[in-house]
């Protein structure tokens, strides 16, 4: 860490500014990761990873996090994770609308709390809304579920938590991290990703399966690079190498080929944009709940649809767009869609 630091402040002396933009992959740093797959390249991994510079929880708030989640198109504020909102540096807190420090991989998940190096790993704390981190809570990560309030496109039920598709590849990525750096040795958790849900109070997150599939949909972006960049440089002396090598990921748990989706509802709604009824046809021939929430995620309305085509009454909503969340009662299947409310 020292000797990063000491660079850093030789280029800035010198006339030069370090942009993490322009880092690169440490020349050699995966050497030993090569040609290998499976547990070999995670344990060869793990080597490459461990041991890193460790910092105080207080640290995270103070100065590290403002940096590592600075937002690029406004320096006094940071990236929320969930949200993706850019809030004021200076507001962290405990109170609605403030941001706080967010364990991707739960803290509960392990009990290793707020103590290094797993409870302080920059690798997997990220700044949140206060209200946000509440509803994510300790839930694993899926699919499906309501929407949450503050969170456009993230959603909870009772065992998950979905993240916004422009994140959910960081986040399994932040989850593989934890798997590979912690692996009991040392006096750290020994942390395991599974294919289930309410997991905790092990040290397991899951669901395999689907951040598997995340990591593949959401390849790292300039952010997500950018932020490993800062981490390695400025701080812990060790990068995450999913976001170097997302393949890494199909090399140690497997192929998403492999997952089992369960048969989803097919809906139409219509008309669309809608005034005062809105049709929904689902092509089952039982009973489904539907509820709609305003795109902030806040709950407006919740029904019975008896029949194949539904009537739904929108003539009170205001106008404006809208979730609509239907449940397939015999198999909890959920499908989302949205619709406009206007006025005739």
């Amino acid at each position: 860490m020292f000797k990063n630091q000491f660079i850093i402040i030789l280029l800035t002396l010198t006339g030069f500014t370090y942009n993490p933009l322009f880092a690169q992959i440490p020349s050699g740093y995966y050497d030993n990761a090569q040609g290998l797959t499976g547990e070999q390249l995670r344990q060869a991994l793990h080597n490459i990873i461990d041991n890193h510079e460790e910092f105080s929880y207080n640290d995270l708030r103070d100065f590290i996090l403002k940096n590592t989640d600075e937002d690029p198109n406004n320096s006094n504020n940071v990236i929320l994770l969930y949200s993706g909102r850019s809030q004021d540096k200076n507001t962290f807190g405990g109170d609605p609308n403030e941001w706080n420090r967010e364990h991707v991989w739960a803290k509960s998940h392990g009990d290793f709390g707020n103590n290094p190096p797993a409870g302080t790993d920059a690798h997997h704390i990220r700044p949140t809304d206060v209200s946000v981190n509440g509803a994510r809570g300790n839930l694993d990560f899926d699919i499906g579920g309501s929407p949450v309030a503050e969170a456009p496109g993230c959603f909870k039920d009772g065992d998950s938590f979905e993240p916004r598709d422009a994140v959910k590849g960081d986040v399994a990525r932040m989850i593989f991290y934890m798997a590979t750096r912690y692996d009991g040795g040392d006096g750290v958790p020994d942390l395991i990703v599974v294919d289930a849900v309410n997991t905790s109070p092990n040290p397991q997150h899951g669901k395999l399966s689907q951040l598997i599939l995340w990591n593949s949909l959401d390849p790292p972006d300039d952010f997500e690079k950018n932020r490993n960049d800062v981490i390695y440089y400025q701080y812990q002396n060790n990068r995450n190498p999913f976001i170097d090598h997302p393949e890494y990921v199909d090399a140690i748990w497997g192929d998403p080929s492999n997952i089992n989706f369960a048969t989803s509802l097919n809906v139409v709604v219509f008309p669309n944009p809608s005034s005062e009824v809105l049709k929904v046809s689902i092509n089952k021939s039982n009973t489904a709940n539907y509820n709609i929430f305003s795109i902030l995620g806040y709950p407006v309305s919740e029904g019975i649809l008896p029949n194949t085509v539904s009537e739904i009454d929108i003539s009170n909503l205001q106008n404006g767009i809208y979730i609509l969340l239907i449940t397939d009662v015999s198999t909890l299947t959920t499908t989302r869609t949205t619709f406009i409310k206007t006025t005739n």
